[in-house]
Parts: structure tokens; sequence; C-alpha cells
């Protein structure tokens, strides 16, 4: 089971400050989890600059430039926000029995769990 998930809210845990001009302690939505690459994309957070050759389109405006948009993060550089403490926390994973249809069953779900701090 995915410990991130799309549509999640994380935090940047490391990577420079934001005072030096990096992301770490931004908080934002995952937009895309890329599984195979291990990968997050995180709306407003790791900005990049791609250079699009100048061209045409069937109206005939120039299309083309430098673009601003995000790049992906790999995923053990965030952690979940846990919803009540609006801080980031670890992510556990407890059993619970679930009744569908008369047949029970029992599933992993995905829990933020408390720190130290917080207790």
């Amino acid at each position: 089971m995915a410990r991130i998930k799309k549509g999640d809210l994380v935090e940047v845990i490391t990577g420079r400050t934001q005072a030096r001009g990096g992301d770490r302690g931004k908080q934002g939505r995952v937009l895309e989890v890329q599984v195979e690459k291990n990968r997050v994309l995180i709306e407003g957070v790791n900005f990049v600059k791609k250079h699009v050759r100048v061209g045409q389109t069937q109206r005939g405006s120039k299309t083309g430039g430098i673009e601003t948009q995000e790049a992906s993060i790999h995923a053990s550089n965030v952690a979940l926000v846990d919803p009540e403490t609006k801080k980031p926390t670890k992510v556990g994973f407890r059993l619970e029995e679930v009744t569908k249809d008369g047949v029970t069953k029992t599933v992993r779900v995905r829990y933020a769990k408390k720190s130290g701090k917080d207790l």
C-alpha cells in the first residue's frame, strides 16, 4: 500500500530552506505519483524553467519561450501532513474489519501517526 497518494497534503522535509531559495517547509497537494520512479509531483513546489522552441499555431500566433512548471521530487523527501496538527508526520497502517454485503474482510488502512512532541 502506498504511503503517499494523489490528493494528499504533504510537506517537503529536505533540501534548502526557503530563506536560501529552496522548498523545505513548503506544503502542497500531490498532483501525481510516479510509482515506478518513486517520485511525486507537488502543487507549488520545485519550480523549474523549461525552454520551449518557437513555433506557430494554426491561426498564426507565435508560441514558445521560457515556461515555469513544477518538477517531481523523490518520495523520501516529503512527509504526509497530519490533518489535526498541520505538521509532518509518519504514516502507519492498521488492520480493520470491513463488512460489505454480509462478507467481513480484513483490510490495511493508512493513518497519520502521532509524533513524540505532539503527545
